[in-house]
């Protein structure tokens, strides 16, 4: 049945427990690279503007930072390769513009997003967004794919003191989803993201990029999958409900 996934676990051996158990499940997004095709407009907008700063960034190295805040990311290049002239702030500005640029003329829905979003307010689960971009990319973003008004909850990670892989963001989003963390499923592509969700004790579905499935750290996911497109509502209920299971075995 989960031949085209793989899974962390023998949930397959988990008894099926009745639908009651949903009821107080909310599902979490992160956003860039997830929902959207947005990580090749962050290695683009970051090799533009660090080089035009001198730093000698090429894109085969922004995976270095992938999953970090903006602000972070250009903390963590300064950190290596100094400039004068332009603050910190600046730079992380002109990046952040550039990413919405190129949003807004090219972005287009990850393969399935659209259709796991329909699935979750199908089944009328509560539905939060939890990403490292600011607010004002995250509105880009959220008009491109025609999703203003489908999450009950969307927060940034720039309001938090940390970001991802800090658990904060999470822990926010499901706060005021009211809903217990653990009661929570967090969808993400990007290890600091996985770390982020996981420590704020949440179930985790990881999307990988393609380059990056083979890395062995995905493992600490409590699924791994190839893309969105292979959930439907019947693996996402037996998901749920194992999940629940594995919990409740633990009182």
């Amino acid at each position: 049945m989960y031949n085209a996934c793989t899974w962390i676990g023998s949930p397959d051996n988990f008894p099926a427990l009745p639908e009651v158990f949903m009821i107080d499940t909310a599902v979490i997004f992160d956003m860039d690279g997830l929902l959207i095709n947005s990580e090749p407009f962050w290695h683009k907008a970051e090799v533009e503007v660090f080089n035009d700063l001198g730093v000698p960034l090429q894109e085969s190295m922004c995976n270095q930072t992938m999953g970090l805040r903006c602000d972070e990311v250009v903390s963590y290049w300064y950190a290596r390769f100094p400039w004068t002239d332009t603050s910190q702030s600046k730079v992380a500005e002109r990046i952040i513009n550039r990413v919405s640029e190129l949003v807004a003329t090219l972005g287009q829905p990850m393969p399935g997003a659209t259709e796991i979003i329909q699935l979750c307010q199908q089944m009328h689960l509560p539905l939060g967004l939890a990403t490292s971009s600011p607010i004002c990319l995250i509105e880009v973003v959220l008009k491109k794919l025609n999703l203003q008004d489908t999450f009950d909850v969307v927060s940034s990670a720039q309001t938090e003191e940390f970001g991802k892989p800090h658990p904060a963001v999470y822990l926010t989003t499901a706060h005021r989803l009211g809903v217990h963390p653990q009661k929570c499923v967090a969808f993400e592509d990007s290890i600091c993201g996985i770390i982020s969700a996981k420590a704020a004790s949440m179930q985790c579905i990881a999307v990988p990029a393609l380059e990056e499935r083979e890395d062995p750290r995905f493992a600490i996911a409590d699924v791994k999958l190839d893309s969105l497109e292979q959930i439907n509502e019947s693996w996402l209920k037996e998901f749920f409900t194992s999940s629940h299971y594995k919990k409740w075995q633990q009182y």
